[in-house]
């Protein structure tokens, strides 16, 4: 009876046209869910999406300190328009892993939504950046391609270090500052301070602050009418040709290199053919999104937008950050990019097995396509072989960066120690002309010249700013001049707190000098740092000997104040790893010929005389007498060597 009802045509028919509704309805239901109440259908027809006038488009960055609601602000933002519905999570945009883990913003991500003001839609192009210093490249990067920015200010910690870096890379492009104070509903907040605060440091007429909790969403719709108001329209022309800057690249699996695009000139569709600039190659649309967050296609692209384009690029050397993009045979100027900071850190990353080697490369190409601000050069080490230098903005970035490899791709990748780069001016003219010029840039320990060949040495220097609590002063100044500091300049905020600038060597605060001055301010001190160009130093190089053989792998370029004490350093940490052999280890740190710590690592001692039960001394001396000759002619013609496990524990970090 079962298998009949089952093959009647009628029902059968029947069965088609229910599920054909229900999935009608479903569709439909899940569209208004995603969509939030307050759109229209309208708004989700994004084939009319590049019809929008250019007065009704605003393009804005939400820029701050670390951890004062950045994320959570843009949150709300995109609930109240409607882009994500409400309860969707806290920070949707942090998208990545090691993001969700640490609790910071990584990389700037982007969205763009419709905001209805005074009965006319506008287009939003929001860009949630980080607010650490390690990333400030994504913050000058994301601003290329707005017009205003919301400066974000914590009502309770008011203005740190990076706030006041982030207002001057707005200043210094000319952008419309938007003043919001955040975190008010929290029972220590002085907005009051903080409006002084404001008004002192950066001259912003109180009357134009915005005070909001980004957590409870309160004053949210006040900020948005307020980028509508103060924010102008982008200053683009959307007659022919077409022209756009890449902001922002990563790579898709399916679809290899994707790009983000702001759009000077012109429009843009799918099907049509684009050049690059740089590279002058061309290549085929293959399609157009735009982030809401999530990826919506569309069918063109007009100037004053922001949107995603897929084509046949494949990596980081095609796809360029800062390049101009145009239609194919069309000759256009390059569109006002943004200068890439330079890297101020350098590390070796090396496969743990020399059979990953491929596999890393792939890894390290496709994330650096994310992640313009990486530099690679390809190296080797006898020690760990193969592997490359990668230059990074800081400490904080190269270690984003490794734990984004091994997340991402599944790499397992060992790390050197972290190092910067000193510049060498030669004066033997035999080098130089070997060289093919005076100048030299030096990151690995190795290559640096003998000093008889050595004219002059330069170390790269930053300019530090550091807000403090007054009552840490004394401390601070001390840690600062602990690192070979030097004080520029000492302001008072208000009557409780300091703002210093000192110039400080890059080499001694890349490690753990943010630790160190969080620990002696109880977490209350902030610090920032922007480069300061290289200056006269006085460097050699600390070398490592066993048994008076030099170790390359494991030599480092030190400054002479503190080449005792990290010698001191360095033998001490290697007795502790080198493991013990059957001859004894010394374990020097040199310069020049010059000893400056040592310690003694002591040979496996073989119990020559256990058999021995009796009968005279002379046969035990004698026993004696041939071990301690077979030790020496021993140590004449041994090798000491040190496992490769050794190695990766003194030169990582």
């Amino acid at each position: 009876m079962y298998k009949k009802c089952i093959a009647s045509p009628f029902n059968t028919a029947v069965w088609n046209l229910n599920l054909g509704i229900f999935l009608q309805s479903r569709k439909s239901h899940v569209r208004q869910c995603s969509s939030g109440s307050n759109v229209s259908d309208d708004d989700n027809r994004t084939s009319k999406f590049s019809n929008i006038p250019i007065d009704r488009i605003r393009n804005f960055s939400i820029i701050a300190h670390v951890d004062h609601g950045k994320s959570t602000l843009a949150d709300r933002i995109l609930e109240l328009t409607g882009a994500i519905a409400r309860n969707s999570g806290s920070q949707v945009l942090d998208s990545l892993q090691v993001e969700r883990e640490r609790g910071i913003t990584v990389k700037a991500q982007t969205a763009s939504i419709f905001y209805t003001y005074k009965n006319n839609k506008y287009l939003l192009n929001l860009i949630d950046t980080p607010g650490h210093v390690d990333f400030s490249n994504e913050v000058s990067r994301s601003l290329a391609a707005c017009d205003g920015v919301i400066l974000l200010v914590d009502a309770c910690h008011g203005v740190q270090a990076q706030t006041v870096a982030n207002y001057n890379l707005a200043k210094l492009r000319k952008l419309t500052v938007i003043p919001v104070l955040n975190k008010i509903d929290i029972k220590h907040a002085n907005p009051e301070r903080v409006i002084k605060d404001l008004h002192n440091l950066f001259d912003i007429d109180p009357s134009s602050i915005l005070k909001i909790s980004a957590k409870l969403g309160t004053g949210i719709s006040q900020v948005l009418d307020n980028v509508v108001e103060r924010i102008p329209q982008p200053v683009v022309d959307r007659n022919p040709p077409f022209r756009a800057l890449v902001f922002d690249s990563w790579f898709d699996k399916y679809r290899g290199a994707l790009n983000l695009i702001y759009v000077l000139n012109g429009t843009l569709s799918v099907g049509q053919e684009i050049q690059s600039m740089v590279t002058k190659k061309a290549y085929p649309v293959k399609g157009l999104t735009v982030l809401r967050p999530k990826e919506d296609p569309i069918e063109s692209i007009a100037a004053g937008q922001v949107g995603l384009l897929a084509c046949n690029m494949r990596n980081s050397t095609e796809s360029v950050i800062g390049d101009t993009i145009h239609l194919r045979n069309e000759t256009v100027t390059a569109a006002v990019s943004f200068k890439p900071q330079q890297p101020m850190v350098y590390a070796g990353i090396y496969p743990a097995d020399q059979s990953k080697h491929v596999g890393l490369r792939s890894a390290i190409e496709k994330l650096v396509l994310n992640d313009s601000a990486v530099t690679v050069k390809v190296d080797s080490s006898p020690a760990l072989g193969q592997g490359w230098r990668l230059g990074f903005l800081g400490l904080l970035h190269m270690e984003v960066f490794c734990q984004r490899l091994e997340q991402e791709f599944g790499a397992e990748p060992i790390i050197t120690a972290p190092s910067v780069t000193y510049r060498v001016v030669l004066k033997n003219p035999k080098m130089i002309k070997q060289m093919g010029r005076e100048l030299l840039e030096i990151s690995n320990a190795a290559l640096l010249p003998e000093p008889l060949n050595v004219k002059e040495y330069y170390e790269p220097l930053v300019k530090g700013t550091i807000i403090t609590p007054t009552e840490y002063i004394g401390q601070i100044i001390g840690l600062c001049m602990e690192r070979r500091g030097v004080q520029e300049s000492l302001k008072n905020i208000d009557d409780d707190r300091i703002l210093m600038k000192f110039i400080l060597p890059l080499s001694e605060i890349i490690v753990d000098f943010n630790d160190h001055l969080k620990s002696i301010s109880s977490g209350y001190a902030s610090f920032n740092y922007e480069d300061h160009g290289y200056h006269l130093t006085n460097i050699v190089r600390l070398d490592i000997h066993l048994n008076g053989r030099p170790v390359e792998e494991l030599c480092r370029i030190v400054h002479v104040t503190k080449a005792n004490s990290i010698a001191r350093e360095m033998v001490t940490k290697l007795h502790e790893l080198v493991p013990r052999q059957m001859v004894q280890i010394a374990i020097q740190a040199c310069v020049g010929g010059k000893v400056l710590a040592r310690e003694t690592l002591k040979a496996y001692r073989k119990d020559v005389t256990a058999k021995l039960y009796g009968g005279d001394v002379t046969r035990r001396m004698k026993l004696l007498k041939q071990q301690a000759e077979g030790k020496k002619k021993m140590r004449m013609f041994a090798n000491i060597r040190i496992p490769n496990e050794t190695f990766i524990n003194v030169l990582k970090r």
